[in-house]
C-alpha cells in the first residue's frame, strides 16, 4: 500500500534553471518510491543520514505526471529514523513532497505485460551486458550491467544475482560498486583458490576496465562471497598510452602452460597476456590483424577449450555491436589451436556466427562450472533499436542459459549451444499432437489451454520426399499477428518474418522482413522453439543453428501453422509444453 511520507521543508533555493530540494522524511516502510518516466528532465537525488553522510546518490528522472514505474530504494536498514532528501530537479517543491511515496511492496507497476516468465531480467530499470560469471558451492553468481534508477543506458552500476539452476534468480537489494558509476567496463571473476595473488585463500577476484582515458585495467578483490570488493592498491595492472578503446577483459587459468591466461578487446584486436600471480602481466600475442571476416569492433572476447572427437579444440568468442549477418550486434566465433601464448584459427576468411538471430550479443561463460560444461548466457538485445523498445519497467534480459560443444555442420567443424537441461524442470502443462505425414498444411488452434505466452515447441520431422522445396512453420495470434520460420530447402537458408510479429513501430531496422541463416540441408530436422512473452529461440538439429529474437506480440499466440510446399514431410515428435517460473 503506497502512502505519503511525512516531510518538513529545510531549503529551497534556484541554481541553474533547477531547483534544489533539501527535506526530512520520517522512514516508516521497507521502501522509498520515486515516480520514474523516460520522457522526464534528469534529477539527482541525494539521500544523507542525519549528520550528513551521503548513504546514496543517483541520477533519475523523476516526474509529476503518471510514472511508468516507480524507482525503489530499499529503506529497510533505515526504519524508525529520519533521513535527508536533498534532490536537484526541475520540479517545484510541493510537486516533489507530494510525489515521494513509502511502501512495503517493491512496486507493482513493475508488472510489464511484456516482461519474460523464464528469462533473467532486472527487477526494473535497464539491463545490458552479462559480466562476472563464476559458479562456487552449488550457486550461479551473475554480475550484469544496471541502471536500477531508470530504463536508459547512464548509472551503470554492476549489480549481482545468483542462482542455484540458471533458472531462478535472487537479485541482492545492495549494488556491487567496483569501480566508479559509467566509469568501468565488463569484468571477468576468477576465484583464486591457491591464495595466488595474496588476498586470502578462495578470495573472488575481478578485473575490469577503467574507461576514464586513457584505458586502463584493474583488480578488485571480494573475502565475503562478492557481496563487496575492495580496489587493488597499486591499480591499474595494466594501463596504455592512448586513448584507444581497451575493454573486457577476460581470466582463465591455463592448465598446459601452467599460468593464467587474459584476453582483452584492443580495438580493432584481440591481446592476449598471461601471469603468475594474478597481478603482474605480460603481454604475448594479438589476434586478428588483417583478417577480413572481422566485421565489427570486438568486445567481450572469451577463449575456451572444448572436445573434439579425440582431441580437443580451442574456441574464441567475440561480440560486436555492428557487422552481425542480419545487421548490428552478434557474437562471432573462430575455431582453433592454443599454445598458451598464440591463438592460431583454422579458418580465418569465413566469419561464423553463435547465432544468427537479431538479437544475441555481449556472450559470457561462467568460470569454475561443475563437470567441466561450457556454460554461457548473452544479452537478447540490439543496439540498433534496444533504447526504444516498449518495455516499461524493464529494459532487455538475457538469453536462457546454454551449453556450447563442438559439432560439425556438412563438413564445417561448427560451435553448437543448445538450451541447459534445468529448463526441463519448469515444464507444466503439455499438448501432444499426432504425428503423420503432410504434404499441405495443418492448423492447430488454440495449442496450450492455459497460454500465459511462456512455452516450448517441440517438433521433428524427415523429409520423405525430394521435392520438398519448403517448411514453413507459423505462430499467430487473434490479432491477425504472426511470426513465420521458413525452412527452405532449395536455397539452403532459414529464415524468420517477425516483420508482424506485434509491435515493431518503434524500429525500422527491427521490422526488417526477413531474418536469414545458413541451412544445412538434411534429412531430419529437429526443431525446438522457445517462446517468452517477448523473445523466441530456435534450436535447429541441437543447436547446429540457432536463431535468437525479439517481439512484442499484443496478446500470446495461440494457435499454429506447419505447411509444406511441394513434396511432403513425415513428422515424427510434435508437442507443446507451458513453462513456469516460481
Amino acid at each position: 500500500m503506497l502512502k505519503r511520507t511525512t516531510i518538513k521543508v529545510l531549503i529551497l533555493k534556484m541554481k541553474n534553471m533547477k531547483h534544489t530540494h533539501r527535506f526530512q522524511v520520517s522512514v516508516t516502510d521497507k521502501y522509498l518510491l520515486f515516480p520514474y518516466h523516460d520522457k522526464s528532465d534528469e534529477s539527482q537525488i541525494s539521500i544523507l543520514d542525519n549528520k550528513g553522510n551521503v548513504i546514496r546518490q543517483f541520477h533519475t528522472r523523476i516526474t509529476d505526471k503518471p510514472p511508468l514505474y516507480y524507482i525503489k530504494f530499499d529503506s529497510a536498514e533505515l526504519l524508525h529514523t529520519t533521513v535527508v532528501l536533498s534532490i536537484v530537479t526541475d520540479l517545484p517543491l510541493n510537486s516533489v513532497t507530494d510525489i515521494i511515496k513509502q511502501s512495503s511492496d517493491p512496486d507493482p507497476t513493475t508488472l510489464d505485460d511484456f516482461r519474460p516468465v523464464y528469462h533473467f531480467t532486472a527487477p526494473t530499470g535497464w539491463l545490458s551486458s552479462p559480466n562476472g560469471l563464476f559458479y562456487k558451492k552449488g550457486n550461479y553468481h551473475l554480475y550484469y550491467q544496471h541502471n536500477a534508477y531508470g530504463n536508459k543506458y547512464e548509472n551503470i552500476i554492476s549489480t549481482h544475482a545468483v542462482s542455484d539452476n540458471m533458472i531462478d534468480w535472487h537479485t541482492k537489494n545492495t549494488p556491487t560498486y567496483i569501480g566508479n558509476i559509467n566509469e568501468t567496463h565488463n569484468k571477468s571473476i576468477v576465484i583464486d583458490k591457491e591464495n595466488i595473488a595474496g588476498f586470502g585463500k578462495n578470495a573472488i577476484l575481478a578485473f575490469y576496465t577503467s574507461c576514464m582515458s586513457p584505458y586502463s585495467i584493474h583488480l578488485a578483490y571480494s573475502s565475503n562471497k562478492g557481496k563487496t570488493f575492495t580496489s587493488y592498491t597499486n591499480n591499474p595492472i595494466l594501463a596504455y598510452n592512448t586513448d584507444q578503446e581497451i575493454n573486457d577483459p577476460k581470466v582463465f587459468w591455463h592448465d598446459a602452460s601452467k599460468s593464467w591466461i587474459m584476453v582483452i578487446s584492443t580495438s580493432p584486436t584481440i591481446s592476449i597476456y598471461n601471469s603468475s600471480n594474478l597481478k603482474d602481466w605480460n603481454k604475448l600475442s594479438d589476434f586478428g590483424v588483417g583478417i577480413s571476416s572481422n566485421k565489427g569492433t570486438w568486445h567481450s572476447p572469451d577463449l575456451f577449450e572444448l572436445p573434439y572427437g579425440k582431441t580437443t579444440k580451442w574456441v574464441l568468442l567475440l561480440n560486436t555491436k555492428t557487422g552481425a549477418p542480419n545487421g548490428g550486434s552478434g557474437t562471432q566465433y573462430f575455431i582453433g589451436e592454443f599454445d598458451g601464448k598464440t591463438f592460431t584459427a583454422d579458418n580465418i576468411s569465413t566469419a561464423l556466427w553463435l547465432d544468427y538471430g537479431k538479437d544475441h550479443t555481449s556472450s559470457m561463460i561462467w568460470h569454475n562450472t561443475p563437470k567441466d560444461k561450457v556454460t554461457y548466457i548473452a544479452w537478447m538485445s540490439n543496439w540498433e533499436y534496444t533504447k526504444n523498445l516498449p518495455s516499461k519497467a524493464f529494459k532487455n534480459a538475457m538469453t536462457i542459459p546454454r551449453n556450447l560443444e563442438l559439432g560439425t555442420n556438412g563438413e564445417q567443424i561448427v560451435l553448437k549451444s543448445y538450451p541447459v537441461k534445468e529448463l526441463k524442470k519448469i515444464r507444466e502443462e503439455v499438448s501432444e499432437f499426432q504425428t503423420q505425414l503432410l504434404d499441405k498444411s495443418l492448423n492447430i488452434q488454440y495449442f496450450l489451454d492455459d497460454n500465459q505466452g511462456a512455452y516450448e515447441i517441440i517438433l521433428e520431422f524427415d523429409i520423405v520426399d525430394t521435392k520438398t522445396q519448403r517448411v514453413k512453420f507459423s505462430l499467430l495470434n487473434t490479432e491477425g499477428e504472426r511470426l513465420q520460420y521458413t525452412l527452405d530447402l532449395t536455397k539452403g537458408l532459414l529464415l524468420v518474418d517477425r516483420s508482424e510479429s506485434g509491435d515493431c513501430s518503434f524500429s525500422k531496422r527491427f521490422s526488417k522482413k526477413l531474418i536469414t541463416a545458413p541451412l544445412q540441408v538434411e534429412k531430419k530436422y529437429k526443431f525446438k522453439l522457445y517462446v517468452d512473452k517477448c523473445s523466441a529461440e530456435l534450436f535447429l538439429n541441437k543447436g547446429k543453428t540457432v536463431m535468437t529474437n525479439l517481439i512484442f506480440p499484443s496478446e500470446p499466440y495461440n494457435s499454429l501453422q506447419l505447411s509444406v510446399e511441394e513434396g511432403r514431410i513425415d513428422i515424427t515428435k510434435f508437442r507443446v509444453h507451458s513453462l513456469h517460473n516460481s
